[in-house]
């Protein structure tokens, strides 16, 4: 495509700022394994695994009959995302229209900027497929303080790691938020809100506010606010169920779509109200079951088969996390299509960015957005054999989000 340049003398820099998004995921993401490819000398290859606590079971008395096995968790971050931003310029235009020391900055400041975006909104997508608790129905707008507060209570009856929580919130939604706080005789942490507008920290949140969540579209099940009942599962002992088959599901192509969202119903006629256990000690909390479908499925004559994240495991053990096994008449329902934030605990959103070599005999450097913090490299020079000086910005990147200490906020469209 041809360069446009303006060549009238009146041409001049007007001094506007960038128009810029809200970009905190990478900026607040764990940085332990950012550059892991030079952090960790003994790494080889485009992945990192880390660990995960160990989960135990406890028994009564103090006789030992048998002893348990002991299971390590991992995660693995893997290098799978590129992106690059790439311009060329005749050495004519870069004579004649660009002032080395002038434009060639800004447009650079530009690209870094275009790059930095295209990188945050891919680590935020990670929360799509990596949420299977959430608050929210889809339809019911997220926008007081008792909301949250509640939403927080959800988090910790599951389990919470220790220290501060942190609650990514739909930019839309914040002013509403903080004029319900407005109205209640809370001296300290109204001072606090009305002299910035922002939520700030409390209840040992921290609060980010960001116009970069992602969207995720419902099949027609959810979106039509169909309610499911449980035919089968692929595990009628409730030791390990993955998949779950429904009824009342009509014959639809689009019926349920990859990280739809979806819970147990309580009050269903003959049936116990589902509950998940809690992480540790997994003693039954007071909150609903919710899984994430992790894959499209088609339904037929009435009939869909969904595959689910968590695993469901009703019998003793380590991994125990439902109340009582998946049966026959219980009820689901999807929730529609929404954009949802993050509530997540423990540092759990690792971001990787392996600082990439040089591209000798070509000028490079590696530099950082001051905005979102990507690292990015820049490499510049001549295209041989046709006039032309060519600038790329490039980046490679992870992203990982574990599931186990997050929870999806539902904001409806």
């Amino acid at each position: 495509m041809a360069n446009v340049f303006q060549s009238v003398a009146t041409y001049n820099k007007s001094g506007l700022g960038r128009l810029l998004n809200e970009m905190v995921f990478v900026s607040t993401a764990n940085p332990k394994f950012k550059e892991f490819n030079t952090d960790f000398a003994a790494n080889l290859g485009s992945n990192i695994t880390g660990d995960l606590p160990p989960r135990f079971t406890s028994n009564d008395g103090l006789v030992v009959n048998s002893f348990e096995g002991v299971e390590q968790r991992v995660f693995t971050l893997t290098v799978d995302q590129s992106a690059n931003v790439n311009y060329a310029v005749t050495n004519e235009e870069q004579i004649f229209n660009l002032d080395p020391m002038d434009y060639m900055k800004d447009f650079g400041d530009s690209m870094m900027i275009e790059l930095a975006n295209k990188v945050e909104s891919n680590v935020a997508e990670d929360i799509l497929s990596n949420t299977y608790r959430y608050f929210g129905d889809g339809t019911t707008p997220i926008n007081s303080f008792g909301q949250l507060a509640q939403a927080y209570a959800n988090y910790r009856d599951f389990g919470t790691p220790t220290g501060i929580l942190k609650n990514y919130i739909d930019l839309m939604s914040e002013p509403a938020i903080i004029n319900s706080g407005l109205n209640q005789f809370v001296l300290k942490r109204n001072e606090d809100i009305a002299n910035s507008w922002e939520l700030g920290e409390w209840n040992n949140v921290k609060h980010y506010t960001t116009n970069l969540l992602p969207t995720h579209t419902a099949g027609t099940l959810g979106n039509a606010g169909t309610v499911l009942t449980v035919v089968s599962t692929n595990d009628a002992t409730g030791a390990h169920i993955t998949s779950i088959t429904f009824s009342g599901a009509g014959t639809d192509a689009d019926a349920v779509k990859e990280n739809d969202l979806m819970r147990f119903l309580d009050g269903v006629s003959g049936q116990p109200n589902v509950r998940f256990r809690r992480f540790t000690g997994h003693t039954i909390s007071a909150q609903p079951v919710q899984m994430r479908a992790t894959a499209d499925a088609a339904s037929s004559g009435g009939s869909v088969t969904i595959t689910i994240d968590p695993p469901l495991q009703s019998t003793p053990g380590r991994n125990q996390n439902i109340s009582t096994n998946i049966v026959a008449g219980m009820q689901v329902k999807i929730i529609p299509s929404h954009r949802r934030g993050l509530l997540l605990g423990g540092e759990a959103f690792y971001v990787g960015m392996p600082r990439l070599p040089m591209q000798t005999p070509y000028p490079t450097s590696t530099i950082t957005d001051p905005e979102s913090k990507v690292g990015m490299r820049m490499t510049y020079g001549a295209i041989p054999f046709r006039n032309q000086m060519g600038i790329v910005y490039d980046v490679i990147w992870a992203k990982k989000l574990i599931s186990d200490y997050a929870m999806g906020m539902i904001y409806p469209l």
